[in-house]
């Protein structure tokens, strides 16, 4: 499978936008994604009137859709085209926070499709493992696998995305913003999705990364399997 067009794929927990929403956006714009998963969107009925509006200062744009995401959502650039978008609910212990995921099928000029899903996985090692494992199961292939795993390379959940992708954004530490030591957010890609090779880095504003969230974003630029002719 030959190699196509360069996307950018960045994640971003957005701790239900109560910190910064201009930092966060000038944070995405200096990163410039192509597709972005988002963590922690708010549940409430202002993410209909919120989001969007995010969405617009980010340049990107929100395809709609909440239910069910557990906060997750995914904002798109222009010239990528959404062939279908999944919204599924993972089931958790009352009265935890709700959770679930959201998966979009997409490409982009010249490349064949792939999905993309947001995730933010829970506080409990054994539900993380059972979530991600649905996750898997279901989404097509190939795909790209974006968000906050609330564990580290040594979890069993990340060892059983590993099984199955490649990490492919990097090692850096991205919890808590002010002074990163965790690593807990991360872009992960099937074989079958090439990494670009390295290019110029995205540079956000220290005080902006501090200010619009208590995550930083990761992000790491693929190349999708081209069409065929």
């Amino acid at each position: 499978m030959s190699a196509g067009p360069r996307l950018r794929v960045a994640s971003y927990n957005l701790r239900d936008l109560l910190d910064d929403p201009a930092a966060a956006a000038r944070v995405v714009r200096a990163i410039e994604p192509d597709v972005l998963c988002l963590q922690e969107v708010p549940r409430r009925l202002t993410t209909e009137f919120r989001l969007p509006a995010f969405a617009r200062r980010c340049g990107l744009y929100w395809a709609g859709g909440r239910r069910g995401t557990g906060g997750t959502a995914i904002l798109t650039a222009l010239r990528v085209h959404t062939h279908r978008t999944v919204a599924r609910r993972l089931p958790v212990r009352f009265p935890d926070r709700t959770r679930g995921y959201a998966a979009h099928l997409l490409s982009v000029p010249g490349s064949r499709p792939v999905w993309v899903a947001s995730i933010h996985l829970g506080l409990r090692g054994d539900e993380r493992e059972r979530h991600l494992a649905e996750v898997i199961t279901g989404l097509g292939h190939p795909a790209v696998v974006a968000g906050d795993l609330n564990e580290g390379p040594t979890g069993a959940a990340w060892a059983r995305l590993a099984a199955t992708c490649r990490q492919v954004s990097g090692d850096h530490p991205t919890y808590p913003a002010d002074h990163p030591t965790a690593l807990l957010d991360t872009v992960f890609a099937a074989a079958e999705i090439a990494v670009a090779p390295v290019g110029p880095s995205p540079h956000p504003l220290h005080e902006d990364l501090v200010a619009a969230s208590d995550h930083r974003p990761c992000w790491a630029d693929l190349l999708l399997p081209a069409a065929g002719p």
